[in-house]
């Protein structure tokens, strides 16, 4: 197999397959294999006809398109491996030349433009040191706790006065335009400057008391008539105050297993510390990040990016209060791309990691890191990794698993220090290698195929041909 590559852009290639015949011939023999299983041939058992009486019968052509629609996808990946090119997209891919017979000494020849991770060399992570903040636990932020904790033990009393921002006050509300009613709500409980229903309505419940009403001017904010103008008569019902119980002995029995505000305090800080270490774990983890990109010069793909940044934005409006005809603004947009720069450039630095340190993926790794997501969402695990099998998804999980692994591998090897120069333990954060390596393991691809066979039963290689194919 002859391969040419040619830069297009700093992260884009084209590459120029010639395929020898003998590389073909396998291809050719599967296609003629397959469609004499689907034909009938008289003097002849499906499954048993010879190859020339398959290209004399179909015909040619259609071997030869078989045998390219199933080859191309791996020769390519294959070319891919010879160059040592890491795809960061699917590919275009183009047949060129095919030949027309058997006795046709035109070889098939295809190219391949996708875009790629750009070359770069990640500095040696044994050895490296790297500094991460202290982690601090203060008074402060064991009596936050405390009282985030007795707002949960609030009791809600009525009052004989005005309404008042942080009451709660019991309304109803008739919302009219042109006189006529179009949403009416009755009993409804609403805190006074939580600014969680129409605008307009903690300025008219301010001062009013239970049994008066008054009418202010709102924009309706869901149903038929979202964002029209309306006349809202409000009627307060009555009025509630919140009560916080004391922080005393009596509070820390009722809030807690502990019979003392002594106890419940220790308690809190020990929850308090441990969080504090959590994230200096994670400020360590963006540090090593931070420090492995510190000098490179990383170009991202610009048709990834351009996806994901079209992808993100259309989340965000989905899930924003902005109208969904809205167009995003120009800091919508500049606060998606560089989300999305350093989510590549992480992604690439990562995976170069990944392979700087020989990581290897189990099937083990995979199957848990999936079955993790099912449980997050309430899936359940078989029918979700089944669908990530059917769906092609199943080497972008792969890679994933490979980025994580890389990491806390790369982590392990780094001491890490804090700002009066003291070694941090990290292993309850890091995992045990050791465990790691008792999984059997086994290269990325290979691992996409054993996860599919032991958990959906088959591998849907179709679907990921016909994925790569686009």
């Amino acid at each position: 197999m002859k391969i040419s590559v040619r830069n297009l852009e700093p992260t884009k290639v084209r590459l120029t397959v010639t395929v020898e015949a003998e590389e073909l011939n396998p291809y050719l023999d599967a296609a003629r294999k397959e469609i004499g299983k689907q034909v009938n041939i008289p003097g002849f058992r499906k499954g048993h006809v010879p190859g020339k009486i398959i290209d004399q019968r179909v015909g040619f052509a259609s071997v030869a398109g078989e045998a390219v629609n199933n080859g191309v996808p791996e020769l390519y990946s294959k070319a891919l491996n010879e160059k040592k090119i890491h795809p960061m997209d699917q590919p275009k891919l183009d047949v060129k030349e095919v030949p027309q017979s058997p006795s046709d000494e035109t070889k098939l020849k295809f190219t391949a433009e996708v875009e790629v991770r750009p070359k770069f060399e990640l500095p040696a992570v044994e050895g490296m040191a790297i500094e991460v903040a202290r982690p601090e636990v203060t008074d402060e932020d064991v009596d936050k706790r405390i009282e985030a904790l007795r707002q949960r033990f609030g009791t809600l009393v009525g009052v004989d006065r005005p309404a008042k921002k942080g009451d709660y006050a019991n309304i109803d509300l008739d919302a009219k335009i042109d006189d006529k009613s179009v949403d009416s709500q009755e009993g409804v409980s609403y805190e006074l400057g939580s600014a969680t229903m129409l605008d307009g309505l903690d300025e008219a419940l301010d001062g009013l008391s239970a049994g008066e009403e008054t009418t202010f001017e709102g924009t309706l904010e869901a149903g038929e008539h979202q964002g029209e103008k309306a006349q809202v008569s409000v009627k307060v019902n009555s009025v509630k105050t919140e009560e916080l119980p004391d922080i005393d002995d009596d509070f820390a029995q009722e809030a807690s297993e502990f019979d003392t505000l002594e106890e419940l305090k220790a308690d809190v800080r020990k929850q308090s510390e441990a969080d504090a270490e959590g994230r200096q774990a994670t400020e360590a983890r963006d540090a090593f990040i931070t420090k492995l990109e510190d000098g490179l010069e990383l170009p991202v793909p610009a048709g990834v990016k351009a996806n994901m940044v079209e992808e993100r934005l259309k989340n965000a409006q989905t899930q924003g209060d902005a109208a969904k005809d809205a167009a995003p603004t120009d800091d919508q947009k500049k606060e998606a791309e560089e989300a999305v720069e350093k989510e590549l450039r992480d992604q690439m630095v990562l995976d170069s990691l990944a392979e700087q340190l020989d990581v290897k993926v189990s099937q083990t790794d995979v199957t848990n890191f999936l079955s993790s997501i099912a449980q997050q969402y309430g899936m359940d695990p078989n029918n979700f990794i089944n669908a990530i099998v059917n769906n092609g998804q199943l080497g972008s999980a792969v890679q994933e698993v490979g980025r994580s692994k890389g990491l806390l591998a790369g982590m392990r090897a780094v001491t890490f220090k804090d700002t009066d120069g003291n070694v941090l333990d990290l292993s309850k954060f890091l995992g045990d290698e050791a465990q790691e390596e008792e999984n059997e393991s086994v290269e990325a691809a290979s691992a996409a195929a054993a996860v599919a066979d032991q958990v959906a039963g088959k591998a849907d290689k179709s679907s990921e041909t016909e994925a790569s194919a686009e």
